[in-house]
């Protein structure tokens, strides 16, 4: 429907004049790198026959000879002598287009005293009149200056200098659409005529480019330059213009000039002296259509495959909608390309495409696992491994080890958490309660008494020096465990449990191949304040979302509270890993490649305490997302080939995806440095450098858009959530998006950072200020991105789409950032009210089955 050829005025035989610059690819005229005679003299024979003159901008070099070369070729020369801030250099120019004028008057039927010298401001009118009047004097044919047209219109004084009015008229520069190019260049003619009245107005440079970025209404393609040529030769022939087409060949170099990227897309012929569109026939805007289409389809079909192996539950709807999916994805990346290579490479472009082809692909993967989990979430008949909850006899139920390790705790919030222990409706289990360094007697000794309270099966262990953090003090309780206990449980320190917990959970360990079986961490202090409110509603998406839909392939993540772990299977594994700060998803990882399974229940059976402020929330997430680089880094041979491991495909690809929004969000990072440096200087040389290619741009937006949809549906479907709660979810998860990425890149370059615990009850009202400073990296990001995106519409306001679409990216960037600081200063301030965002009406441990579950 885009490609349908369109009939347009041919091309006439031969036209009035092109204009000529003969650099070549590695040419450059500003580092005086110019082509050779030979390489001149064949873009003349090139031309010869086609038009009937060729107008030239200076005479350094080669170009002196250009006149003597057209001569052998039967082609007319209009001279130009370039005229810019050097006064030296302008005398030679101008003394140089006399002597060759005088020499070669057979075929120099005009001369051009400066190009757009007063636009550029490089001299003042009076002194190139002196330039102009000093040509006249000396030569027998017409002499004139060339400006666009307004510069005609504004330095009417000019035109008492010159013998005709030689004037640029290119509607690309002024944002005009192609549709009214051609009445726009009549128009302006029409003007310069009424103003001027009783000289010749010389077209002296007409064109469009092929490729460039939209200014305005103006679109940059093969196939507008085309229907604008054509349109205007026609127009030009019916009125008898004089013109001359601007230009006769690509200009690579011009890409570094003033006229930014489109400066080298000009030419009727590329850089490689070939058409760039068809001058008789039809015009198609994408020739290679079909062939792109192919492409696209057979890249969709594979992503599709891809994604519906191993998803026989998975309903039409969400077959369809990844389809839809997969075929947009790949349209989108062929279409990319294809703008992208439509340019010439240089090293920055091929810099720019390798480092755009990486960013690509990483996108288009992450879109595509998200994707993967929207559709199993929602139309996925979750059947395959349900929790079934199972009545067994006391005397079948296996003995279970509670292991509760604790490290510099309050002890009233720890008697809490044994009490509800002591409240368990089990008959074999012990609790062992492992507190490793914490100096103060004050806050173990009130514990350890409190279990001696509570009877035989709770012991109380107290190391004031022990390695390996909560790992070792795991391992150090499980050398302790009792022999006939065949089930280790861990919950955290500020836990309080279900007293149905062991009795409904257990009895799936009857299965010889279940390892793991796992609750949900779960929060029982969102009504405490507005910042708890937020962060429970983003916990909770993990777990009512991710973990039901890893549970379908047993893949679950292994968490280091409400988890219950075959004791044999731990043992044989080798126990808690003391080199990991995230010991818990570890472990897990390590189990799935022994063949062991593991089963989670949605039901909530014990709720913990989170986070008091935005700095140990950070802290917290900081940990869990360094801890899956280790994790990927030490298990990566597993991950990614058979060997002896038996993970199976879902597992692997489950733990990869699972992993993937971080590593985008570390990406993410970069890509924000990146913007900003390129806004800089966007900036500060607005005329060389330009917003990045519009569908670029396109991209992050995209990948934004997607996102938040998916979350919001996601979460409204099967959170079972309001808006507001939905909102703050997004806030609370956006804030953590700047701590992600820099654990996940701290990660890639270190091994082993410290293990930092989470404190409970710790916060102060006092902390104020500590607590709002806690935002102050993201604070100074998101003011440069805010700071950038406003300096640009300033500088170039809304009037080009692809400076629009790069401002919108930077507002869009900006927003975790934002995000970070308005949680903090939440946190911060922990007397606004829980009732703030809508109070979570149904708790995981009584949300409703949806008809998936």
């Amino acid at each position: 429907m885009l490609n349908k050829p369109e009939n347009e005025p041919p091309w006439p035989k031969r036209i009035q004049g092109f204009s000529f610059s003969p650099m070549r690819p590695g040419n450059d005229p500003v580092k005086h790198i110019l082509p050779t005679e030979s390489e001149v003299e064949a873009d003349l024979k090139l031309l010869s026959g086609r038009t009937n003159a060729v107008r030239v901008y200076s005479v350094e070099g080669v170009q002196a000879k250009i006149p003597e070369l057209a001569a052998k070729v039967g082609l007319n020369v209009t001279l130009g002598a370039w005229i810019g801030p050097d006064p030296v250099e302008n005398e030679r120019q101008v003394t140089e287009v006399i002597r060759i004028a005088r020499e070669n008057y057979q075929n120099v039927i005009r001369v051009i005293i400066g190009n757009e010298s007063i636009l550029r401001g490089e001299i003042t009118v009076k002194e190139l009149d002196s330039y102009l009047e000093r040509a006249q004097r000396e030569l027998t044919i017409p002499v004139s200056t060339a400006e666009p047209w307004h510069v005609w219109i504004q330095h009417p004084d000019l035109a008492d200098h010159v013998d005709f009015i030689a004037t640029h008229m290119l509607p690309y520069w002024e944002g005009v659409p192609l549709d009214n190019a051609v009445d726009y260049i009549i128009d302006r003619y029409n003007t310069l005529a009424r103003n001027f009245p009783d000289k010749l107005v010389v077209i002296g440079e007409v064109g469009w480019p092929s490729n460039g970025r939209k200014r305005g209404g103006a679109v940059a393609s093969p196939a507008n330059q085309a229907t604008f040529l054509r349109r205007f030769l026609a127009k030009a022939e019916e009125l008898e213009y004089v013109y001359y087409v601007m230009e006769a060949f690509d200009q690579i170099w011009k890409q570094k000039n003033t006229e930014g990227a489109v400066g080298a897309y000009w030419g009727v012929y590329d850089a490689n002296r070939q058409p760039k569109f068809p001058f008789t026939s039809p015009i198609v805007s994408i020739p290679e259509w079909q062939t792109l289409a192919a492409v696209s389809v057979a890249i969709a079909i594979i992503c599709f495959m891809l994604l519906v192996v191993d998803s026989k539950t998975l309903k039409l709807r969400g077959r369809g909608f990844l389809a839809s999916i997969a075929f947009i994805a790949a349209t989108g990346v062929v279409w990319i390309f294809y703008s992208y290579s439509r340019q010439y490479l240089t090293f920055s472009t091929i810099l720019v495409g390798i480092l755009m082809s990486i960013g690509l692909l990483g996108v288009v993967i992450v879109v595509l696992a998200e994707a993967h989990e929207w559709a199993e979430a929602i139309w996925g008949s979750m059947q395959r491994r349900a929790f079934v909850k199972q009545e067994v006899p006391d005397d079948e139920l296996p003995m279970v080890s509670v292991h509760v390790p604790a490290y510099n705790e309050p002890p009233e919030m720890m008697i809490e958490t044994l009490n509800a222990l002591a409240r368990l409706d089990y008959p074999r289990f012990e609790v062992i309660v492992m507190d490793n360094n914490t100096k103060d007697p004050e806050v173990w000794r009130p514990v350890e008494a409190h279990c001696r309270t509570l009877g035989p099966h709770f012991k109380f262990f107290h190391e004031g020096q022990l390695a390996g953090f909560k790992a070792g003090a795991l391992n150090y309780a499980l050398a302790r465990t009792a022999d006939e206990a065949t089930v280790v449980a861990v919950i955290d320190s500020d836990y309080q449990v279900d007293p149905y917990w062991l009795r409904d959970l257990t009895p799936q360990f009857l299965k010889e191949n279940v390892a793991i079986v796992q609750a949900p961490q779960d929060y029982r202090d969102d009504k405490e304040n507005l910042f708890k409110a937020m962060c429970y509603a983003e916990y909770r998406a993990f777990f009512s979302i991710g973990m039901v839909v890893r549970n379908e392939r047993n893949a679950i993540i292994q968490h280091g509270t409400m988890t219950m772990v075959r004791r044999s299977v731990l043992e044989e594994v080798g126990a808690w890993a003391e080199w990991c700060i995230t010991e818990d998803a570890e472990l897990g990882l390590r189990i799935f490649e022994q063949g062991c399974e593991a089963y989670y229940t949605s039901k909530s059976y014990g709720k913990g305490l989170m986070p008091d402020n935005f700095v140990d929330f950070k802290k917290q997430r900081f940990r869990w997302a360094y801890g899956s680089v280790q994790i990927m880094r030490y298990h990566l041979g597993e991950l990614l080939r058979k060997g002896e491991t038996k993970l199976t495909w879902g597992q692997r690809y489950h733990f990869v995806a699972g992993w993937l929004p971080w590593m985008a969000d570390s990406i993410n990072l970069i890509f924000t440095a990146s913007a900003l440096l390129w806004s800089t200087y966007m900036i500060y040389l607005p005329l060389t450098v330009d917003a990045p290619m519009l569908i670029l741009s396109v991209v992050p937006l995209t990948f934004f858009i997607f996102k938040v949809a998916k979350m919001i549906y996601l979460y409204h479907r099967r959170v079972d959530s309001s808006v507001v709660q939905t909102m703050a979810s997004a806030v609370a998860g956006l804030a953590l998006t700047h701590t992600i990425a820099k654990a996940m890149l701290y990660g890639v370059i270190t091994k082993n950072l410290p293990f930092f615990r989470t404190p409970k009850k710790a916060a102060d009202s006092s902390e104020f200020w500590y607590a709002l400073q806690s935002a102050r990296e993201e604070a100074l990001v998101g003011i440069a991105l805010l700071l950038a995106a406003w300096c640009l519409y300033q500088q170039h306001g809304a009037s080009s789409s692809d400076q629009l679409v790069w401002m919108i990216v930077l507002l869009v960037q900006s927003t975790p950032y934002v995000a970070a600081v308005a949680m903090s200063f939440i946190g911060a301030c922990a007397q606004l009210p829980e009732k703030l965002v809508e109070s979570i009406t149904s708790p995981l441990a009584d949300r409703p089955k949806t008809e998936n579950e």
